[in-house]
């Protein structure tokens, strides 16, 4: 099955997106791909695959045609904390590197050997996002699953070519501590971390006051694919509710496990104002004044 956004439909058979022109103010590819569709649209030349494990990794084997910009080139390099979105600058100079522009359709490609590789794929695709581009998708089990298809690999590499990137940062997706402490009781604050960490047998001490569990590695099989549409849904809609219209705030510790569930409500589900707070815990915590529950599912 391929998830899309919903807007009349969800699941569409392959064929129908091959070789389409792509749209860059509206989603017209699935925001999850099947490996089956992204081998059959490498030739399409508004794709543009990127690869974001290591160099190391990259140059050993690849998507043929794969672009490569690993996971920290994503992140802002001056930060106390992890994981921030880049200066706008930056973001958009690494895009024009890559040669993308708005009006091409990105797959985000990553290992998924870990909880923490499978948010990354995620939290890049979101970062795209806040930098303008509508068709950003995911590869729905990763390089992993892509090898264990048999499918082809290089270690040929294809250099972009440059171009300056257009578009306008746009960070309604994004929200702060401040704006978190405001809306505690109003909006949906969904904790992403595993039960452990939420409830505070951890070091990490515990959760948002308000927030509501929903672990991000739950969303995904024991393979790294995403787990089936119906799941998703049931899994979102029995702690958030079907509302689509109301604020949903996703945080975990740093911000990566958070960008799988905001990918999943917004992209997939259709969830119109999901934001992710890109502090975290991480932030949240250093706060003394700011609340924290323990021990507690709420």
């Amino acid at each position: 099955m391929l998830f899309m956004k919903k807007s009349g439909f969800i699941g569409i058979a392959i064929t129908f997106f091959l070789f389409l022109p792509f749209s860059a103010f509206a989603r017209s590819i699935p925001a999850i791909v099947p490996v089956e569709w992204l081998e059959q649209n490498l030739v399409n030349p508004d794709l543009v695959v990127v690869d974001i494990r290591s160099s190391l990794l990259y140059k050993k084997n690849h998507i043929p045609g794969a672009l490569n910009a690993p996971f920290a080139s994503w992140l802002a390099k001056d930060s106390d904390l992890m994981l921030e979105l880049p200066a706008d600058q930056a973001l958009l100079d690494l895009l024009g590197s890559l040669g993308i522009s708005r009006e091409s359709a990105v797959v985000v490609v990553n290992k998924t050997d870990s909880d923490w590789d499978r948010a990354d794929a995620t939290r890049v695709a979101w970062t795209c996002t806040v930098a303008g581009i509508e068709n950003v998708s995911v590869l729905d089990g990763g390089y992993n699953y892509w090898l264990n298809l048999n499918k082809p690999v290089t270690a040929d590499i294809v250099p972009p070519i440059r171009k300056t990137y257009i578009g306008d940062i746009r960070r309604a997706t994004v929200t702060s501590k401040d704006s978190v402490m405001n809306n505690i009781g109003r909006s949906v604050l969904i904790d992403a971390r595993l039960p452990e960490d939420y409830f505070g047998v951890t070091e990490n001490k515990g959760h948002i006051q308000s927030a509501l569990n929903l672990p991000a590695p739950w969303a995904y099989t024991s393979v790294g694919l995403f787990k089936d549409l119906n799941v998703l849904q049931a899994m979102a809609s029995g702690i958030i509710g079907e509302n689509a219209q109301k604020e949903i705030i996703v945080y975990c510790e740093v911000g990566g496990f958070a960008s799988t569930w905001w990918f999943i409500l917004s992209e997939v589900l259709g969830y119109q104002n999901v934001k992710i707070y890109d502090g975290s815990f991480q932030e949240w915590s250093k706060d003394p004044l700011a609340p924290v529950t323990v021990f507690s599912w709420k």
